[in-house]
């Protein structure tokens, strides 16, 4: 049978050398010189239209779902607030890229990629609401019988600094494995890669890879094809954790706070409005949507954003869902930022493998990283103008961690 893959830009020839590219640009922008450029061209940008209007800024995966929804659904407009078509991007390079230069002023980014930049590189940028809970998997080819089958082959993650290669170390290391970023992986080892999501699903259906650790609908996508299996579902790893967040410029929080509370009020409002119309919100991010969002069919989004008993007794059936009692679904939408999560979060980066610049790990304390690096006094209000945590299925905000592979 043959495959059309989307979104394919390597041979196998070039493959490695576009993903070495793309782990050094995005290494160099969270650095103090690498960056400066861009915070320049941001700051002229910032100086030149103060009250720019909403430009959000995100990546085609199901994490983005928020920010489309509450555009195309023009949540933003009935909020006052001037906004433009957002801005799809191919990898996280280029949002960062974009973002620090002032060209999108709102975005989604891996929440452990925020900790990076504010605490590694330094930069102004703050969190300011989760944008999804759960909604990653870890698939891998479809005759592989257990994780210590992932001995000697090449697994992919979309970036060092992600809740997936967080919980792909953990299930490695639970089934005996080790794992490295360069040479030949002996039976023992995973040699893990990072890669932009579009181009895992490629990877894996060529045999470049034996496995990914991603944001859906790339997952259910493989599924589809029979070209992978869901081998673990994050959200049964690390209890309704938060992956993208959504991120805004720290002189927006302080200058423009009317500003800022409409944009993350229409956010929030969206969440609402997901978790009661998921249907809807299929055909909002389906390719054949005249907005033309994502590359996405509607099987492939329904398969991810529409709760199916059938499918989650397969699931428990095949082990890719283990904690049945936390009754997770595969991709939901909670906003408030809960400070113990991004406090866990930094313990857990502590004790994992993540290449580049980290000595600020050694010494950054979670309680403090929770501190700056997270504004939630706009998501609050936005939530009780929503009725409250209860409207997102929550009851506090406070809460524990709960952290089990097994």
């Amino acid at each position: 049978m043959t495959h059309r893959f989307p979104d394919l830009c390597c041979t196998p020839q070039d493959s490695t050398f576009a993903r070495r590219r793309e782990f050094l640009k995005l290494s160099a922008l969270f650095t103090a010189a690498g960056a400066l450029p861009f915070l320049e061209a941001g700051r002229t940008a910032r100086a030149a239209e103060p009250e720019a209007p909403v430009r959000i800024g995100y990546l085609p995966i199901t994490d983005a779902t928020p920010l489309l929804v509450a555009h195309h659904n023009g949540l933003f407009t009935q909020q006052g607030l001037q906004v433009e078509k957002p801005r799809r991007f191919r990898s996280w390079s280029q949002i960062v890229e974009a973002f620090l230069a002032g060209q999108v002023n709102v975005v989604h980014l891996l929440m452990p990629m925020t900790v990076w930049s504010r605490f590694g590189s330094h930069s102004s940028a703050k969190v300011v609401a989760w944008n999804h809970t759960e909604g990653s998997c870890l698939t891998v080819q479809p005759d592989l019988k257990n994780v210590a089958d992932l001995g000697g082959t090449t697994v992919a993650i979309p970036f060092w600094y992600s809740v997936h290669n967080i919980v792909l170390q953990a299930l490695l290391r639970e089934s005996g494995l080790e794992f490295i970023s360069e040479g030949t992986p002996t039976k023992q080892q995973v040699k893990l890669v990072v890669m932009s999501p579009g181009d895992m699903l490629p990877a894996l259906g060529s045999k470049q890879i034996s496995g990914y650790i991603v944001a859906e609908p790339f997952n259910a996508k493989a599924e589809e094809l029979g070209v992978g299996k869901v081998w673990r579902f994050t959200g049964d790893v690390w209890r309704n954790h938060a992956c993208c967040v959504v991120t805004m410029h720290e002189q927006d929080l302080q200058k423009r706070p009317d500003w800022s509370q409409k944009v993350v009020n229409a956010i929030v409002q969206a969440q609402g409005w997901v978790r009661g119309h998921r249907e809807e919100t299929v055909n909002i991010l389906a390719r054949d949507n005249p907005a033309a969002y994502t590359p996405h069919n509607r099987s492939t989004l329904a398969r991810v954003l529409i709760p199916s008993a059938q499918r989650d007794a397969e699931y428990e059936r095949t082990g890719a869902i283990i904690h049945k009692d936390w009754h997770e679904q595969r991709i939901d939408f909670q906003p408030y930022p809960y400070p113990s999560y991004t406090e866990k979060l930094v313990e857990l980066l502590k004790t994992t493998y993540v290449l580049g610049q980290n000595d600020f790990l050694k010494t950054l304390d979670p309680a403090r990283a929770a501190r700056e690096l997270v504004d939630d006094r706009y998501v609050r209000r936005a939530i009780e103008a929503q009725g409250g945590l209860k409207t997102f299925g929550a009851n506090a905000y406070t809460r524990t961690e709960t952290f089990e592979v097994s």
